[in-house]
């Protein structure tokens, strides 16, 4: 057994290099960058080559005793694996290295858990944290075990104990998850109540530190957090706007995205997300003096894939453009007129009148506004339309109702398709009032 220290901020990083994959440096950057949010200071790295993972270590048992070299030498007391670690290697890495061993996934949480400021940011984080460590409880216990097996007797009182644990933790998080529902459903009433109101949802996504807080403050000034690091934003921010020629608009700042998110985070956050999947206009935001910006864009693609986001329209801002010499603020359009990217400098302040006249092309571009007259006959297509919040005003008669419809194209595609067949319907008046 070692004593664990508490305070974990002294760090030796391990970077592992898959055969065939090229150059691991940019991802060591970006993991080194993430153990300096979390609060580590990073005294040392391993760079192992790996062509088969270790089942006991991860990395060879030769990395393994220059690693823990490496640990003595620089007196650190916490190692950092840039990969997804299975419980049994991480356990085994603490007891031949003597000391914490975290994967890139627990380096992440902990991140998450430092930075979550509402009252459901905490709640998702500690759901997130508590479904990593049901996999990991055995280590605790290990000290008690005796003969395991089914014999009456000679069970140990270590696996009593890790029983009990398992059950405690399963309650916890049958609990937070409870919790998480009433919070859900106060966040889906305030979704309702801007579908009522026919005000578009636009949401600020990108790789974390792209500078997504840092537009919204310039657009909004709103004073949200900011700052140079990873994970600066957990909990979203929603700010209407107003004055532009397309008319009132909702802001949303969400949580960055980064390469190999946990999936119990994404599940954990899938609330949170909604105003990512629910917008009616994405506004991509890219670092473009980041070298590695394709495979940020890449990455971010995969997780709006994974939320079910891939196809709200986008508008792509390249942001931080006074880093890139010789860059100018401009507009890109694309076949059909359509704005399709801008670049920016949020923390400038340069070019954001232009993205003020991105978002008011996109919006206005994608907005539809006609008349509808629905028959006695047609009232379940009258519920749904409500519903979806994409009704302005109404009169009725005898014949039936009159409805003015003011909405996104996004917001109506989903009643195309409508199982009672007035999708048909929807579909051909909205194709006249085009």
């Amino acid at each position: 057994m070692f004593e664990r220290s508490k305070k974990g901020e002294r760090a030796v990083i391990v970077q592992p290099a898959w055969v065939g994959e090229g150059d691991a440096a940019a991802a060591l950057d970006e993991f080194a960058e993430l153990a300096r949010s979390a609060g580590a200071t990073v005294v040392g790295t391993l760079n192992a080559r790996i062509e088969k993972p270790n089942p006991r270590f991860f990395i060879g048992t030769g990395k393994a005793e220059e690693l823990k070299t490496l640990k003595t030498v620089n007196e650190a007391d916490l190692i950092l694996v840039n990969h997804a670690l299975s419980p049994v290697q991480e356990r085994n890495l603490e007891k031949f290295c003597e000391c914490r061993v975290v994967g890139r996934t627990g380096l992440i949480l902990d991140i998450f858990a430092q930075r979550a400021r509402s009252h459901e940011g905490k709640l998702q984080v500690e759901l997130a944290q508590l479904k990593h460590m049901s996999t990991r409880l055995v280590r605790g216990w290990t000290h008690l075990e005796r003969q395991r097996g089914g014999a009456i007797g000679l069970r140990g009182p270590g696996e009593t104990q890790l029983e009990i644990d398992r059950r405690l933790l399963a309650d916890k998080v049958k609990v937070l998850e409870q919790r998480l529902e009433k919070v859900n459903v106060q966040r889906e009433q305030a979704r309702r109540g801007r579908l009522r109101n026919a005000v578009p949802l636009v949401s600020l996504v990108g790789y974390t530190n792209a500078g997504k807080s840092t537009l919204f403050n310039r657009i909004t000034g709103a004073g949200v957090y900011a700052a140079d690091q990873l994970f600066a934003t957990l909990d979203p921010t929603l700010r209407r706007i107003e004055g532009l020629p397309c008319g009132p608009f909702v802001l949303a700042d969400t949580v960055g995205f980064i390469r190999d998110l946990p999936h119990d985070l994404i599940a954990a956050f899938k609330s949170t997300l909604a105003e990512t999947r629910d917008a009616d206009l994405l506004l991509h935001v890219i670092d473009v003096s980041d070298p590695e910006r394709d495979q940020r864009v890449a990455d971010v693609e995969a997780v709006l894939a994974e939320i079910g986001a891939q196809d709200v329209p986008q508008v792509v801002v390249f942001n931080k453009l006074d880093r890139v010499e010789g860059a100018a603020p401009r507009l890109e359009w694309i076949d059909g007129g359509r704005v399709a990217r801008v670049w920016v400098s949020a923390a400038e302040g340069i070019g954001i009148d232009l993205l003020g006249q991105a978002i008011a092309d996109s919006l206005g571009r994608e907005r539809v506004q006609t008349r509808l007259d629905l028959s006695t006959a047609q009232g379940r297509l009258r519920s749904r339309l409500f519903a979806a919040g994409v009704v302005s005003g109404e009169t009725s008669d005898e014949d039936g109702w009159h409805l003015d419809i003011d909405a996104p194209m996004s917001r109506l595609q989903p009643l195309f398709g409508l199982p009672d067949g007035d999708g048909s319907f929807l579909k051909s008046a909205l194709g006249d009032a085009s």
